[in-house]
C-alpha cells in the first residue's frame, strides 16, 4: 500500500485560513484558539500543538499542518515537538493501557500514520535531528519509536506500515545527504595572474562561446543548475535563518552544529559565481569585437532565461554586466545593440521595490498554475529578494502577541510565501542535461574583482587619474610589474 502523496496538491501550501472545527477541545473553551471570520489568528503554543493531533474523528487540515510545522520551530525544537506529539497521542488514546479499545485504535491508527507521513515528506530533516540527538537510535527518534511500538502492540497491522514509513524516511534522509555531496563544487576565483596581458595559458583558452554558442541552450542549462540547487533547500531553512539569530543572547539556545541553512548559502554562492563568470567572460577577450560579441550573447541568454521564467539566472547575468569593470568598457559597448539589454534591465529595475520584476513574477506564477507542461511550470524567483521579503516579514511583526499567544496570522503569511516557493522548486526540469556545459558553468576560472579591473584596464585603458593609479597598483600587486 503506498503512502498518501501529500505534496501533489498545491492547496497544501496556500492556506486561506482554517475553518474552526466542530469538535471543541478543552483549550477552545478556555480561549486557546482564537478565530476571526473563520480564520485562526492566534493561540497558545499548547493549543496549537493540540490542534495538530488527530483523534478518532478529527484530522487537521493540510494547510494547518504545513503552517504550524513550518513556524513552530521559532518556539520549539522540532525533535521536542515530535516527542510531545507522540506522548500526547499515547496518553489521549490510552495506548499504554493494558486493556485496549481496538475499535478506537483502528480509527486512530491511520490518522496518526498519515500525520507522520506528511511530516516526514515535507520536513524530513526534523527526524534526522532526533536521530543525532539520540545517537542514531534505530527508530527515527525515540518518541516516534515509542508511539510505533504502542500502536504495533495494539494492532499487528500497524507494525508493517510503521516499518514502511521509517524505511522510506531513512532512504529519503540518505538520498538527501548524498545529494548534498553530489552538488558540483563551485570553483573559487582563479589566480588573477592569468590575466597577464591576455597571454592566457593554454589551460584556460576555452571560453563560453566555444563550449556553447546557442543562447537558448545555455539558458536551459542554467535552468538545470538552478532547479538542481533549489531541490536541496528545505522549507525549514527559511525559518531556521531567523531562529538562532543571537547566539550571545543567553535566552536563546543555539544548535549550531546542525545543518541549518547550508543549502541557502550554497545557492547564494552560485548566484555570485554566475555574476563573476559573466563579467570574466566579457573582460577576457583581447579584441573589442569579440568582447561585444560575448556581451550580445549574454543579452540573448538573459532574454531566454526571462522567457523560461528563470529570474535568478537573469538577475545574475544583468548584475555581472553592470559590474564597473564591464560597464566602463565604453568602446566595447558602442559596438553592442543595447536596446534588448535596456528592456531586460528595465524588467529587473529595483525601483518601487522591484515593481516590474514582481509583476513579471506574478505573471509567471499564474502561467505555472494553469500550465499543461513542465516547460510552462518553471518559476525560479530572484532568490535574494525572496529571502529579503521573508526576512522583513519576520522582522516586521512579532512572533507572540502581548498575551503570550502565538501570532498565527503572521505564520499564515510566512507559509504562503514559503509554500509557493516549494511548489516551484518541485518542478521537474524538462530540458535535456548537457554535462559538458554544466561542468563549465561550475568550474570555469573566474577573476576576483581586482582581476576584473586589471583585465578591464588592459582592454580599454584608464580614462582618468583615479583609474590610472588603480591600474598601476593592480599591475604591481597582481603582475609584479612596475
Amino acid at each position: 500500500e503506498g503512502m498518501p502523496q501529500t505534496l501533489s496538491s498545491t492547496s497544501m501550501f496556500t492556506p486561506c485560513g482554517f475553518s474552526p472545527h466542530l469538535h471543541t477541545s478543552k483549550e477552545d473553551e478556555q480561549g486557546g484558539l482564537i478565530f476571526q471570520d473563520g480564520n485562526l489568528t492566534s493561540a497558545s503554543l499548547d493549543a496549537l500543538i493540540q490542534h495538530l493531533i488527530p483523534t478518532t474523528d478529527y484530522y487537521p487540515e493540510k494547510a494547518y499542518i504545513f503552517t504550524f510545522l513550518l513556524s513552530s520551530r521559532l518556539f520549539i525544537e522540532p525533535h521536542e515537538l515530535l516527542s510531545r506529539v507522540c506522548h500526547k497521542c499515547i496518553e489521549q488514546q490510552r495506548l499504554d493501557d493494558p486493556v485496549l479499545d481496538k475499535a478506537r485504535i483502528r480509527k486512530f491508527g491511520p490518522k496518526i500514520l498519515q500525520l507522520l507521513t506528511e511530516w516526514t515528506e515535507t520536513f524530513p530533516y526534523d527526524f534526522q535531528e532526533g536521530r543525532k540527538i539520540q545517537h542514531k537510535t534505530t527508530a527515527s527518534s525515540n518518541s516516534v519509536g515509542a508511539l510505533c511500538f504502542s500502536l504495533s502492540l495494539s494492532l499487528q497491522a500497524y507494525w508493517k506500515k510503521m516499518n514502511q514509513l521509517l524505511q522510506t524516511l531513512n532512504q529519503k534522509l540518505a538520498t538527501l545527504s548524498h545529494g548534498q555531496e553530489g552538488i558540483v563544487k563551485i570553483s573559487a576565483a582563479v589566480s588573477d595572474k592569468l590575466v597577464a596581458f591576455k597571454s592566457k595559458p593554454p589551460s584556460i583558452q576555452r571560453e563560453i562561446l566555444s563550449v556553447c554558442s546557442d543562447p537558448y541552450t545555455l539558458a536551459q542549462q542554467l535552468t538545470h543548475v538552478e532547479l538542481e540547487r533549489l531541490s536541496h533547500i528545505g522549507p525549514e531553512e527559511f525559518v531556521q535563518a531567523f531562529v538562532h539569530k543571537d547566539p550571545l543572547d543567553g535566552t536563546k539556545t543555539c544548535f549550531s552544529e546542525q545543518k541549518k541553512t547550508s543549502n541557502l548559502e550554497a545557492y547564494v554562492k552560485w548566484f555570485n559565481r554566475l555574476c563573476y563568470l559573466v563579467a570574466t567572460e566579457i573582460c577576457m577577450p583581447a579584441k573589442k569585437k569579440q568582447r561585444a560579441q560575448v556581451i550580445e550573447f549574454f543579452i540573448d541568454v538573459a532574454r531566454e532565461c526571462f522567457n523560461i521564467g528563470n529570474f535568478n539566472s537573469l538577475m545574475a547575468i544583468i548584475s555581472g554586466m553592470n559590474m564597473s569593470p564591464v560597464s566602463r568598457l565604453k568602446k566595447t559597448w558602442s559596438k553592442v545593440k543595447t536596446a534588448k539589454f535596456f528592456i531586460l534591465e528595465h524588467q529587473m529595475d529595483p525601483t518601487g521595490n522591484f515593481y516590474n520584476y514582481r509583476t513579471a513574477l506574478r505573471g509567471a506564477a499564474h502561467r505555472s498554475l494553469t500550465a499543461h507542461s513542465n516547460r510552462e511550470k518553471i518559476v525560479i524567483p530572484f532568490f535574494s529578494l525572496l529571502i529579503k521579503d521573508i526576512y522583513f516579514l519576520n522582522e516586521g511583526c512579532a512572533n507572540r502577541l502581548p498575551n503570550g499567544h502565538v501570532n498565527f496570522e503572521k505564520f499564515l503569511e510566512l507559509a504562503k510565501q514559503v509554500g509557493e516557493f516549494i511548489t516551484w522548486k518541485q518542478v521537474e526540469c524538462p530540458f535535456e542535461q548537457d554535462p559538458n556545459i554544466i561542468h563549465y558553468l561550475h568550474t570555469a576560472p573566474i577573476f576576483t574583482e581586482d582581476g576584473l579591473y586589471l583585465a578591464s584596464y588592459e582592454s580599454e585603458s584608464p580614462e582618468n587619474q583615479t583609474e590610472k593609479d588603480r591600474w598601476k597598483s593592480l599591475r604591481s600587486t597582481i603582475l609584479g610589474k612596475t
